[in-house]
């Protein structure tokens, strides 16, 4: 499989020393062995979603509880959850930590993807929501710290992009 599981270990690992102990998602390629490695983990609750927006008030629920989490979702997962975000985590100040695996850039060879990727950066912006790009697995750690730092000091959503360059491996 072209999805790095080295890196994705690398993001597992980043979340625990976070102090993240609940992941929420949907099955989606790039997040395969995210997903994998918190089902296998007994230290980390993994709750299957059957909709991206169900996180966000999974994630609340967590909050409330005094556990860190964090969602991973895909672009258009994203873009589905747009309601939920502003009507709950920013409304009512709840830390969200989303990390999108950022489809549709350069090198996508999927065209479904293409439309959901070119929106996602100007529908965090409009949102407010801060952001950044993980891109190398030299970020990934620091990235992930910060971002729960900031979430949590802010009481609001952030967003890590899962980039191409991080999680696929190229068959050479």
């Amino acid at each position: 499989m072209p999805v790095s599981s080295q890196n994705s270990q690398l993001i597992y690992d980043a979340l625990k020393s976070a102090g993240v102990r609940l992941v929420s998602a949907l099955p989606e390629t790039w997040l395969v062995h995210l997903v994998g490695l918190a089902d296998d983990d007994p230290e980390m609750i993994l709750v299957r979603l059957a909709k991206e927006e169900e996180g966000i008030g999974i994630s609340a629920g967590a909050h409330l509880a005094g556990v860190s989490s964090a969602m991973l979702m895909q672009n258009h997962g994203f873009l589905a959850s747009v309601n939920s975000i502003v009507s709950l985590a920013q409304l009512y100040r709840i830390p969200l930590l989303m990390l999108i695996s950022f489809r549709g850039e350069f090198g996508e060879t999927d065209p479904w993807q293409t439309e959901g990727g070119g929106v996602t950066i100007p529908v965090l912006d409009a949102l407010g929501i801060p952001w950044k790009r993980l891109d190398s697995p030299s970020v990934v750690k620091k990235s992930i710290q910060d971002a729960m730092t900031l979430s949590s000091a802010n009481l609001r959503p952030v967003a890590l992009l899962l980039c191409r360059d991080l999680m696929w491996e190229d068959a050479n």
